[in-house]
Parts: structure tokens; C-alpha cells; sequence
């Protein structure tokens, strides 16, 4: 038995289910779409708030340079990503990385882990867009009714139906095709830059260079704190993070980390680039590049426009301008960040059609949701059922206290993802990558060790929850998945056909 949970799929095998006519993707994607999608959907409502609430809480000025460190741990996995998106261009992401060097039960377990990030992503995104157009529309005297604004200030029924419309709208936009997507998303997200190139060039005639003193303020121990609130280190070992100081910088980095995620999205659409062992690598490290660079600069003019101790919570970049006697900023980045949520929603629905649709092909879900639509060559059905599904959720559920699982099921993918690297160049040294990362096996286990470090600091309740996910996973696969994987049935038509002794 456990050889049939631990069973690998060639990667020869992978691609060439890509080639089957009624389950081929379009190839329509370059290197410049992909670093978009990249941009698109890292830079969220993050850059806008969590700068500034990181640089009060934790670092003060240094918060530029835990989101260096941030970007580090994103690097190391995101070589890992580039090497398999290369040498292994199928829709999938890390689902299909770890069928080809884990095994079929671990990549399930991976593909299950992201079909709720991703799903939980696009409607936590979704809600927060809503509230944004929300307060734009009350600024221009237009009120929706209580009982179709936020499910958290609805008395009784309550359904959001601006989170629902706008995964409904790009779910449509997904099923026309990737290329209208991919013009959309360039579009969208031009715009967004622009606005955060303003906020940055603005904002930089306002500094005040006496607010970067101390630029790294004296370190403050947190009191130690139980419950399934604390972090789980903080329970395992009753060590509790420091704020500000050197050590302030390295708790500042596993917050702002999360400003990072959704590069690895870029993974998912391996399938559709025209030449993903060149243009692959490009964009997710081109992406992760752009969002570093912008991050800090956010960081550097928001520190220095204000003292990081007088900087507001909710909206520190808004106020800062607002500070300095420049409100009209602030509804710029309104603006900016309502705008930018609207990629961020849509490649994130697009990240799990796409794990989804590869799950799906491999026999692990229903193969009708395998086959793509006649004309636009994507996967309409698991497209159209998800967005749906997704569109319920967002309308009729608050999911503030369940957005970390998004957290940790993509730090859970980066581990996969490092580990997976090293075992397929033991076991597969012959194969062409036309992108390697460097200094493997140092490279992806440092990957491994940084992010579970980040894992750790993540709330208990939030392992708890990720474990309830994962055995009802274990549940779906045993009861489908194992019986109807196609590899499996391979290898029984396979056995079938080697004589029996003594035939």
C-alpha cells in the first residue's frame, strides 16, 4: 500500500497529458504577462497598511529591512519554483512539482492544501474590494442597503453582493480566455503602480529625516502569552518575540512576509506560457524583484514622513499625508488600492481553476473537469463551479479570523516545493532544466528552515484549523482519489500485461 500512496508521475508522462486535444491549454502567455500576473497579485492593500503598522508595532524605521528579509525567504523559494516551472511546465503548480518527486499521496495532500488557499485568497480579497467601493460609494452619497453591504455590520441576513458581482464578472473574464486576462490584468495593474510610484515620489518631498532616528529602535521583550491565540513556538517552547532591536527586524519579516505571497501563483500557469523554460524564471523572480524594491521604498517614505511611533493602524500611508496637510492622497490610495485588489482577486481564482483542472486530469477529481472549452481552450467548468462557490462564500461569510490559513497553506506549498527540488535531482540527474537553482541541496534547505521558522510564529489556532482541512483531504482522497487516479490505473493495465510465472 504504501508504495501505491508513494508512486511518482514522469515528468515525460506530465507533459504529455498536455498534449491530449480535449484537455490542452492555450498557450498564449510571455515573460512580461507573467511578471504582471506576478505584480498583479503580491501588491495588495499590504503595501498600503501593513507598513506602517509594522513599523509602529515592531521595527520602527527598520521595517525597509524586514521586508528585505521578507524578500530573501521569498527568494530562496522562489529559485525552487523557477527551477520546476521550467523543467516542468504543466498547470499545477506545486501540486504537479510534488507528483513528479514526492509522490501521489503528498501531492494531494499539496493540491488540497491550495485549492483552499487559493479559494479562501480570492474571497478574502473579494470582501475587502467590496468594503473599499463601499466607502467610495457612502463618500459620493450613494448607500447600499444593510442587508446587501458587509456580512459584519448586517443585522440578521446579510449578503455581500459586491464581493459575489466581482468574482462572478472574473470568472467570466477567466473563462474568454487567458489573453483577455492577461490584458486586463496589465491594464489594472499599470494603474496600481502608478499609483504607488505617486504615493512614493509624493511622499518623498515630505521626509523628514529626523523620524529615522533611531533607525533601529531599542529592543522591547513581549510578555509571554498562552492560548490558542499565541503563536505556536510560543507555546512549544514559551519563547516569545521580541519588538523593535535587531530581533524586532526578524519579527517585523514574519509579518510583512505575508505582503509577499502569490508569486507561486505565477507557477500555475506554466501550461499556458509559449516558452516557459525561458520566460518562467523571468517572471516569477522579475515579479518578486518589483514588489521588493516597491515595499521598501513605500516603507522608507512612509517612516520618513512620519515618526513611526505616531503612525496610524488602519491607514498609516493615508494619514501620513494627511499629516503632512495633504489629504487628497488619501483618497489616491483609496483609489489605488480598490483598483489593485481587482488582480489580486483574479489571479488567485485563476491559481486554483488551474490546481483544480491538473487534479482533475490526473483522475484525483471528477476528469470532467478536465476538458476545456472548445473555443477558448480553458478549463471552463472548474472555472464557472468555483467561482460560484467562491462568490457564496464571500457573500455570505466574515473571514477575517480565517484569512491566515492562506498564510499557512502557502508557506506549506514553499516546503513542499524546496524539498521536492532535491529529491528530483537524486532521482532524476538526466534530466534537462533549463533553470537550476544554485547550490542545491544548501539553497532549498535553508528555503525549508526559513519558512518553517515563519510556520511558527503563525497563531495555533491556525495549525488547528489547517489540520481539520487536512484530514477531511485525507477522507476525499481515500474514498475517490486513490481509486480513480489514472496513474494507478495505469499501473494495474500495466501489471495486467507482464506474464505470470510459469505462463
Amino acid at each position: 500500500m504504501t508504495s501505491t500512496l508513494f508512486r511518482t508521475k514522469k515528468v515525460e508522462q506530465s507533459i504529455l497529458d498536455t498534449e491530449e486535444p480535449e484537455h490542452a491549454l492555450r498557450k498564449s502567455l510571455s515573460a512580461l504577462d507573467l511578471t504582471v500576473f506576478g505584480v498583479g497579485v503580491i501588491i495588495g492593500t499590504g503595501i498600503f497598511v501593513l507598513t506602517g503598522k509594522v513599523a509602529k508595532e515592531n521595527a520602527g524605521p527598520a521595517v525597509a529591512l524586514a521586508f528585505v528579509v521578507a524578500g530573501v525567504v521569498c527568494a530562496l523559494a522562489a529559485l525552487c519554483y523557477a527551477e520546476f516551472a521550467s523543467t516542468l511546465p504543466v498547470a499545477g503548480s506545486a501540486y504537479t512539482f510534488s507528483y513528479a518527486s514526492l509522490g501521489e499521496l503528498p501531492a494531494w495532500i499539496i493540491g488540497w492544501d491550495l485549492v483552499l488557499e487559493f479559494a479562501l485568497g480570492t474571497a478574502v480579497v473579494a470582501v475587502g474590494w467590496s468594503g473599499y467601493i463601499r466607502s467610495l460609494l457612502d463618500n459620493a452619497g450613494w448607500h447600499l442597503p444593510a442587508e446587501l453591504g458587509s456580512r459584519d455590520t448586517a443585522h440578521g441576513f446579510g449578503f455581500d453582493i459586491l464581493a459575489a458581482a466581482l468574482v462572478l464578472v472574473l470568472t467570466g473574464v477567466l473563462v474568454l480566455g487567458m489573453k483577455l486576462s492577461a490584458r486586463v490584468t496589465e491594464v489594472i495593474v499599470a494603474i496600481k503602480v502608478a499609483v504607488v510610484l505617486i504615493v512614493i515620489v509624493a511622499g518623498a518631498f515630505f521626509i523628514n529625516t529626523a523620524h529615522y532616528h533611531p533607525f533601529i529602535p531599542k529592543a522591547q521583550p513581549v510578555p509571554a502569552g498562552g492560548g490558542l491565540k499565541a503563536p505556536l513556538i510560543q507555546l512549544m517552547a514559551g519563547w516569545a518575540p521580541s519588538n523593535f532591536g535587531v530581533m524586532g527586524i526578524f519579527t517585523a519579516a514574519s509579518v510583512v512576509f505575508f505582503a509577499f505571497i502569490g508569486f507561486d501563483v505565477v507557477a500555475t500557469a506554466a501550461e499556458e506560457t509559449k516558452n516557459p523554460q525561458r520566460d518562467m524564471p523571468r517572471g516569477i523572480l522579475g515579479s518578486l524583484l518589483v514588489c521588493t524594491t516597491l515595499y521598501v521604498a513605500v516603507s522608507i517614505v512612509v517612516t520618513g514622513m512620519e515618526h513611526y511611533s505616531k503612525l496610524s493602524v488602519d491607514a498609516p500611508l493615508a494619514d501620513a499625508f494627511k499629516a503632512t496637510g495633504h489629504p487628497w492622497f488619501a483618497g489616491v490610495i483609496s483609489f489605488g488600492a480598490a483598483v489593485g485588489l481587482i488582480t489580486v482577486c483574479m489571479i488567485l481564482l485563476l491559481g486554483q481553476t488551474r490546481v483544480f483542472f491538473a487534479m482533475s486530469r490526473d483522475g484525483l477529481l471528477p476528469r470532467f473537469f478536465s476538458r476545456v472549452h472548445p473555443r477558448y481552450r480553458t478549463p471552463h467548468r472548474p472555472t464557472i463551479l468555483l467561482g460560484v462557490i467562491i462568490a457564496i462564500v464571500a457573500g455570505f461569510t466574515s473571514l477575517s479570523e480565517l484569512a491566515e490559513l492562506v498564510n499557512i497553506g502557502t508557506l506549506f506549498a514553499f516546503v513542499v516545493v524546496a524539498l521536492g527540488v532535491i529529491i528530483l535531482r537524486r532521482t532524476r540527474p538526466d534530466l534537462h532544466r533549463s533553470f537550476r537553482t544554485p547550490w542545491v541541496p544548501f539553497l532549498p534547505i535553508v528555503s525549508v528552515l526559513a519558512t518553517l521558522w515563519l510556520m511558527l510564529n503563525l497563531p495555533a489556532e491556525t495549525w488547528l484549523r489547517f489540520a481539520v482541512w487536512m484530514v477531511i483531504g485525507f477522507g476525499v482522497y481515500f474514498l475517490y482519489g486513490r481509486s480513480h487516479s489514472r496513474l494507478g490505473r495505469h499501473e494495474e493495465v500495466t501489471a495486467d500485461q507482464i506474464p505470470k510465472h510459469g505462463e
